[in-house]
Parts: structure tokens; C-alpha cells; sequence
């Protein structure tokens, strides 16, 4: 039988799937007897089943409600009592964090009775009419639907009304009108009144919470983060403690380490006499936690012991939600703490250092994507550059663009292609397409635990927060600054994430030191290397001690091949011969092209000979020691000719003066000639070196030539010939026949014994299925998951992705963009299929796969499972490949 609702007392951190995040950690702090506010959760599954039917399950009501009486009995009071009211927080929690996505309501139970009683018993109207209000905000917001200006318009025009525009000199008097004016704000955009009775306030905010779910920013959230959309949150009902109840009260964020560069410490926000939201809303500027010790030193010890405790309990950086009650601390949540890619890193690499993980533990908590965040570039420290102003330092990174105050706007010009700054005095939820768009986020209020650096820690964007010195005007959409410096919207700024710094127009970038490591001209051991890079050092060579999968490089050049081999790369798995006819032997091709007798065509694969020659001498070179798996020519031919349109003017121009057009009419006629409707499926590949005479054995001339130059020299080449677009055995049969007996002509002429090995792409769905036929003819199969992926969609990449690709992700038709990462049910069940074909009928082929998704640390992933011997992508995320071939060994 379905349970659908747990006390903290029946739960542990092992639940996370059923009672979320937030429940399954309060279980597990009650568990461990910290100072926990007694409540129960609500699981995920209940929040399934009523998004699944529009209605709560029958029984959840009655397990609500015998849960509510058995923490009435715990506390001695009843929800919204008048005497002495029981007051609730109801906060969502997913099993994946997605920190302020979804909704909270605090003060659950007040009511125009209630509010008096919790004034008796706090001894402070002010308080309880504050508490009152902000049921009312938040409930209006979040259950009723209210845009938050109303209520924020409200608050400012009461300030204006009492002179002042902090909100701790609002006195009783105010906080009551307060409560009268947001009575009216949820009368009139409501059109019913603020809900009396406790229960139905109960009822609605729970159902309200489950809607959050599938509200726009949680959707884009969970779209952003490959979060699953079917998962569910869960709800927890917590006693409500108070940190608003004077200056003995207060409510702060903790981290066990530095979550933003790992570093030991005494990290986190505390604000006096405020309520949790306060903090991570960022209204209000927050106190370091340290100073917590000046206004509570018996709270700040005891939260410093709870620290340690939960940091050996779950081995990791944990993050932490307190409020102080009158003295007393109570924990409110905690956490596996968001951090950048700087403090995985490090975190896991202290944590190996103090002996509580191994080295294995340490690669399964970083990944692929926070180590391709720590290649990118920063500042120029001795670049000339003109200092705005300073803030909190609160997610790292290098980011320039122009000004915008919006997500709308934001959105739209980084459409254009327009790099963006997004400035905000302090950023919520619905800022999240904003946030996502910029490359950057500066914020005047708010610090390093705030919305805005939690989730942008959490996407590893560059954000700056608590820039107070700034006057930031969304309506007039300016910047005042220090010394009347005044910055609008569309001029450009500079921020550094790392140090906090906010820089006027755009400052020059260098390498970071992580690509000088890889590039090795910084030296992990040495004095210029830094903890980070030791850490990083550390992590990859147990990465690649641990991989199964070899790491390729997709390379075109001798300069790509050897900064790819410093960078890690064990080979070339994709040498495009295609990008070797271009620019200046253009013409070369032409006359190929032109070509009318055998003569002519000879005559102009001759001259291309030498150059191909050329180009495989530097790679081979580069690469020595290493195979190289060079694919023959794969474009149409009609791509390497003048544009039609081009040509088509340059001849109606000739002829209207009255000139012969000459090479460009016969060029003009080859390119209507070669015009294909659907060139991607048409004269390419494999059929190019059918149909076009001796156009393959020039590049496998090309070839054995360098290979025979460079042996000759005590060379050690592994040349592997790839053929593109194979569909049927009977192809690369016809061709692999051909490339052996070129190979044997070159052999005698050179007197070198020249052998290659001879494979195909497989990028056509029936190469993937008959790869058991193929394999007769193959010594090894590269997955071309690019084609691949756009024969089995349908999809012609350079059209869909401009067309329809936003609507998809939007409506969820997937999740995240096929091209980006392999699609496991279609193109991914056709590379499995061949895989295990091809080896049934050759158990000694090699498998390898050289489309983009060589780099994506998901795809990896698959081809690891699948049995792949190796990944091969381009140069920059030879890193990442490698880094994540060894998590998808200690994963396994």
C-alpha cells in the first residue's frame, strides 16, 4: 500500500528519491540528533499522482492530516490556534537541488485571530504582524498567482508613507497597515479574500507547491540541468522558528568549505532579526558568518560543531540553512553544496588529502563539464582597465558584454548573437532565462549565498553580487556609479567572478592556467602552479589510469596534431581530407571537375598528389607512434566550385559587356550539372570514389607515399584508411580492393612494406544494420554520429536547428539537442546493434566513434557502455574526453 507521507523520524538521506532532497536531509539531521523543527514530508510520489490526475490522491488528505495531529501533540499547539498559534513552513525539495525554482510559503496557520495570539505569546506585535504579512506576500504569490510588483509596490508606498526606506525602522503601526493593504492586493487581483481557516491555507499551498513543478522557470531550470521532468518534488511541513523575533534572532546560509574556491574556512551570510527567504532573496546585504560570533558566540560555537559533524557525516562540502530563535539555533536544511568547478576539484582532492574518499571518489565528484568551465579564459591582469566598482566575488569566470536589465531583453540580443551583462539589484526565479542567456551577472544586492550566486554557481556562469556602491535604475535602465560614473544599458562591462571586480568596456582575456597545464607550459610540480592545477593534475591521471576508452583527436594539420597530443590525444580518429582542398588548390579541384578526357583528369589528380603528400607527411609526423585513421574524401564535389549565384552574375556581367565568360561559363555549367536537390544524401562518400576515376587511389597514393618517406626515416607510422557513407559490403568492398593494390604498386616502388588498416564510417542506419556484413570487409567501424544522427531523425542539421529546435526543447519533445548528445533510444540502439554485430562477425575489430559527441561527457559515457575502444573529438575537449572516459569506468 502507497505510503504518501513520512515523519522526519521514519525517513534518512537514503530516501532522497521519495522524500526529495530538503525531507530526506531533515530526516537525516533528526536522525543524527541536531536541533531539527519537528515536521513530515510529503513524497514525490503523491506529487506524481496529482500532477498525473489534477487531484491529491484519496488518502493523502487523511495522512496529512493524522501527521498534522501527531505534530500538534509534539508542539502542545493546533494550526492557527488563537490562543497560541502552530505555524508551518510548506517548502518544495526534489530529489536534484534546483534551489529557488519551485515554491516555499512561510507562516502557514496566521490569520486575522492568530496573528493577536502570536503576539501575546512573542511579546511583540511588530513581529507577529511582519510574520502576518509576509504569509500573505508569499501566499498571493505563490497559490493565488499574484504578480510580486503588487505586493513589492505596496511595500515601498507604506516605507514612503512612514519616511524611510529601511524596513527595520517600520514600526507596529506600519507592519498593520501593511497586512491591511495586502488583504487588498489579494482582494483585487485575486477576487476572493485571504483564505481564514489554517487548514485550507494548508490544503492550497501544498497543491500550490506541486504545481511549481511544472511551472516555466522550473522547466527551463530542469531543461538547463538535464533534470527529468517526470521525477516530481516533494513537501515538507515544518514547525516554523523565528528569526525575526529582535537582534537575538537571525537566519544565515553556511558552507562547511568555500564553494567558491574550496578553500577551508568559516564561509556563509548571516542577517539579524530576518526570516530564511531574506537571505537568498538578496533584499537586504547580508554579515559575514563570522560575524555571527560578535552578536551570539554560543550559537556561532554550536553551529561551527554542526559543521564539522555534517561534513564527516557526508564526506563532502555541505551547505546549510539555520535560524536563530531567541538564542536557540535550529537547523533548517542542508545539503551536497552547489559549488563551482574550481571547488570540485579542490574540495575533492582535500578530502583525499584528509583520507575520508580515495582517489576513485574523487573523479566521481567531478566532471567533464566544471573541467571544461576551468578551460576557459580569463582577465588579462596587466591589461589596462578601468575599475567600476567591487563586489562579492560569488561564481568565478572572465565574462564581458553589454548592459541589459532584463531577462526579455537579455534573451533577445544574445539571440542575435550579442554577448550580455545582466543587471539586476537582486535576482529571483523568474530572471532565470536571463541568467541563462548572459554571460554574466552582476547584482547590487545579495551575497555569495543569494539566488543569483547559488544558481549561477550551479550553471558555472560569472556572477558578481552585492555591488552596493551601484545604483542600479531597472525602470530608467542605468547605472549610477562611484564619482557619477553612469553606465546604460547596451554600454559594456566587465566582470570578474573571481575577484569581484566590475570593470568599464570590455577587458582583453589570456589562457587560464589549467590550459597552460594540458598545453605543458605550466608545470603541476612547480612554483608557478597553484592548488587548482595540482588538483586537476591529480584528478587526470587517476582519470587516465582508470579509462578504458582511448581519447582521438578529430585534426586536419600538423599544428591541430600536436597541440592535441600535448593536450592528451592517443591518435587521429577523423583527419578530414576535404579541408585540404581548399583556399588555394580550389582551382586543382575545378579542373578536376572540368576534366573531359581520362587525360585531363589524371592530369589534375597529379597535381593534387604532391600537396596530399604534403599534408599527410606533417600529420603522420606529428602524430608519430600513434595511429591516424584518415578519411577519404566525403563532401560532394560541387561544394570545392564558385557559389551559382556568383558565378551566375559574373557571366551575365561578361556577357553584357560583351565578353566571352570563358572558365567561368564551363564552371557555371558543371555547377547546374552537379546540382543535387538533397546533396547529403546524393554524389558523396564512398560513391565519389566509385563514380570519379582514380579520385581515391590519389589519396591512398598520398598516403603510402608518406607513410614510405617517413619509414624510411625511421618513422613509426599506423596509417588507418576510412571510408565515408559505406551503405552495403558490396561498396567498400569495390573500394577496399582498390586501396590494396595502390598499396602494393607503392610498396615495390618504394621497397617499404606499406600496410594499412581499412574501415568505413558508419553513418547510414543500414550500415548500422548490416555491420555484420560490413565487418567482413573492415578491420574497424567509426561511428560518424553526426550523420548518423541526421539519417535516423530526418533532420538536416543546418536547417532544424534554426527552424524548429527551440519549439522542441521547449515542448519537450526531447530534452536536449540529439547533436549535442547522443540520442540513446534511436542513434544510440543503432551504434549498440552494430557494435555487436560487427564483432560477431570480426571479434578482433576496432570500434571507435569521431562525430562531436566524442566530447560530450554523456555520450562518453554510452560509448564506454556499449564497449567503444575509443572516443576521438576535437583538440580543446580531449580534457573532458579523457576525464570522463575514467568517470565512466569508477561509475560503471
Amino acid at each position: 500500500m502507497t505510503k504518501y507521507v513520512y515523519d522526519f523520524a521514519e525517513g534518512n538521506r537514503d530516501l532522497k528519491e521519495l522524500l526529495g532532497s530538503k525531507g530526506a536531509n531533515l530526516a537525516e539531521m533528526s536522525n543524527l540528533g541536531l536541533p531539527v523543527p519537528p515536521g513530515f514530508t510529503i513524497t514525490t510520489e503523491a506529487c506524481r499522482a496529482y500532477l498525473a490526475s489534477g487531484e491529491q490522491p484519496p488518502k493523502l488528505a487523511g495522512e496529512i492530516s493524522e501527521h498534522l495531529d501527531g505534530l500538534q501533540q509534539a508542539m502542545g499547539k493546533r494550526l492557527g490556534d488563537p490562543a497560541d498559534p502552530l505555524l508551518v513552513s510548506v517548502r518544495s525539495g526534489a530529489a536534484a537541488s534546483m534551489p529557488g525554482m519551485m515554491e516555499t510559503v512561510l507562516n502557514v496557520g496566521l490569520n486575522d485571530d492568530s496573528v493577536d495570539g502570536l503576539a501575546r505569546v512573542s511579546g511583540d506585535d511588530r513581529f507577529a504582524a511582519d510574520s502576518y504579512r509576509r504569509l500573505i506576500q508569499m501566499f498571493g504569490k505563490t497559490v493565488l498567482g499574484i504578480a510580486g510588483e503588487h505586493f513589492d509596490d505596496a511595500f515601498e508606498q507604506v516605507k514612503r508613507d512612514s519616511g524611510t526606506a529601511d524596513d527595520l525602522d517600520l514600526d507596529t503601526g506600519d507592519m498593520r497597515r501593511m497586512v491591511e493593504v495586502y488583504k487588498g492586493v489579494v482582494r483585487e487581483h485575486a477576487g476572493r479574500d485571504f483564505p481564514q481557516e489554517p487548514a485550507e491555507q494548508l490544503e492550497l499551498t501544498v497543491r500550490a507547491v506541486f504545481d511549481s513543478w511544472n511551472s516555466p522557470r522550473a522547466i527551463t531550470y530542469r531543461r538547463q540541468e538535464r533534470i527529468p521532468a517526470d521525477l516530481g518534488t516533494a513537501v515538507s511541513v515544518v514547525s516554523m522558528v523565528f528569526g525575526n523575533l529582535g537582534s537575538d534572532s537571525g537566519t544565515g546560509v553556511a558552507f562547511t568549505r568555500d564553494p567558491g574556491s574550496g578553500e577551508q574556512g568559516i564561509y556563509g551570510d548571516y542577517l539579524p532579526n530576518a526570516q530564511g527567504e531574506d537571505v537568498v532573496a538578496g533584499i537586504r546585504n547580508t554579515l559575514p558568518l563570522h560575524r555571527l560570533e560578535e552578536f551570539d558566540k554560543a550559537s556561532y560555537d554550536q553551529l561551527l560543531e554542526i559543521m564539522a559533524t555534517l561534513e564527516r557525516h557526508y564526506l563532502d562540502l555541505c551547505d546549510i540553512e539555520f535560524t536563530i530563535e531567541r538564542g536557540t539555533l535550529w537547523m533548517l536544511q542542508t545539503r551536497v553544496g552547489k559549488r563551482t568547478a574550481a571547488a570540485a576539484f579542490t574540495v575533492a582532492m582535500q578530502l583525499v588529502d584528509e583520507g575520508l574518499i580515495d582517489m576513485d571518489e574523487a573523479l566521481r565528484r567531478v566532471t567533464g563539464a566544471q573541467l571544461a568551465q576551468l578551460m576557459f579564459p580569463r582577465f588579462d591582469r596587466d591589461a589596462e582597465a578601468e575599475l567600476l566598482t567591487t563586489g562579492t566575488n560569488a561564481s568565478p569566470g572572465a565574462a564581458s558584454g553589454q548592459v541589459v536589465f532584463d531577462s526579455a531583453t537579455a534573451m533577445r540580443h544574445a539571440a542575435a548573437g550579442r554577448g550580455v551583462i545582466l543587471v539586476r539589484r537582486e535576482t529571483s526565479a523568474d530572471d532565470l532565462d536571463g541568467m541563462i542567456a548572459a554571460r554574466g551577472v552582476l547584482t547590487s544586492r545579495g551575497g555569495r549565498t543569494s539566488h543569483a550566486a547559488v544558481v549561477a554557481r550551479g550553471m558555472g556562469k560569472t556572477c558578481v553580487c552585492g555591488a552596493d556602491e551601484l545604483e542600479i535604475d531597472v525602470h530608467e535602465r542605468r547605472i549610477s556609479g562611484p564619482g557619477g560614473v553612469e553606465v546604460a544599458e547596451g554600454d559594456v562591462l566587465s566582470v570578474d567572478g573571481s575577484t569581484g571586480e566590475v570593470f568599464l568596456g570590455e577587458v582583453p582575456v589570456v589562457a587560464s592556467p589549467v590550459v597552460e597545464y594540458f598545453e605543458g607550459r605550466l608545470d603541476p610540480a612547480g612554483d608557478r602552479a597553484d592548488g587548482l592545477v595540482r588538483s586537476v593534475h591529480a584528478v587526470m591521471s587517476h582519470a587516465d589510469r582508470r579509462r578504458v576508452l582511448r581519447v582521438r583527436v578529430n585534426a586536419d594539420t600538423g599544428d591541430d596534431s600536436q597541440r592535441a597530443r600535448r593536450f592528451g590525444a592517443e591518435g587521429i580518429g577523423l583527419c578530414r581530407t576535404e579541408h585540404m582542398f581548399l583556399g588555394d588548390r580550389r582551382h586543382h579541384v575545378e579542373r578536376l571537375v572540368l576534366a573531359e578526357t581520362d587525360s585531363e583528369r589524371q592530369q589534375a589528380l597529379d597535381a593534387l598528389l604532391p600537396l596530399q603528400r604534403d599534408d599527410f607527411l606533417e600529420v603522420f609526423g606529428a602524430m608519430d607512434g600513434l595511429p591516424v585513421t584518415i578519411r577519404l574524401l566525403d563532401p560532394p564535389l560541387h561544394e570545392f566550385l564558385p557559389d551559382y549565384t556568383e558565378l551566375s552574375v559574373r557571366v551575365a556581367l561578361a556577357e553584357e559587356r560583351g565578353e566571352q565568360p570563358g572558365a567561368d561559363a564551363e564552371l557555371l555549367d558543371a555547377v547546374r550539372r552537379l546540382h543535387e536537390t538533397n546533396p547529403m544524401l546524393g554524389l558523396r562518400g564512398v560513391r565519389l570514389g566509385i563514380v570519379v576515376p582514380g579520385l581515391f587511389a590519389m589519396q591512398v597514393r598520398a598516403i603510402a607515399q608518406a607513410v614510405a618517406t617517413l619509414r624510411e626515416r625511421g618513422g613509426d607510422v599506423h596509417p588507418e584508411i576510412m571510408v565515408p557513407l559505406v551503405g552495403t559490403v558490396q561498396e567498400l568492398q569495390t573500394i577496399s580492393d582498390e586501396i590494396d593494390a595502390v598499396l602494393a604498386e607503392e610498396s615495390q616502388a618504394s621497397g617499404v612494406s606499406l600496410d594499412a588498416e581499412i574501415g568505413t564510417m558508419i553513418e547510414l542506419p543500414r550500415a548500422a544494420l548490416t555491420a555484420g556484413q560490413i565487418a567482413e570487409a573492415a578491420q574497424f567501424f567509426s561511428f560518424g554520429t553526426n550523420d548518423l544522427t541526421q539519417t535516423t531523425w530526418g533532420f538536416s542539421r543546418d536547417d532544424v536547428e534554426g527552424l524548429f529546435f527551440a519549439s522542441y526543447l521547449e515542448r519537450g519533445v526531447f530534452g536536449v539537442s540529439p547533436f549535442e548528445s547522443i540520442d540513446r533510444e534511436g542513434v544510440g540502439r543503432l551504434v549498440r546493434l552494430a557494435v555487436q554485430e560487427g564483432r560477431a562477425t570480426r571479434p578482433d575489430l576496432t570500434l571507435g566513434i569521431c562525430g562531436e559527441h566524442g566530447g560530450d561527457p554523456d555520450s562518453v559515457h554510452f560509448f564506454h557502455e556499449v564497449g567503444l575502444d575509443y572516443v576521438s573529438c576535437s583538440p580543446f575537449r580531449i580534457p573532458v574526453a579523457r576525464l570522463e572516459a575514467g568517470r565512466a569506468t569508477v561509475l560503471d
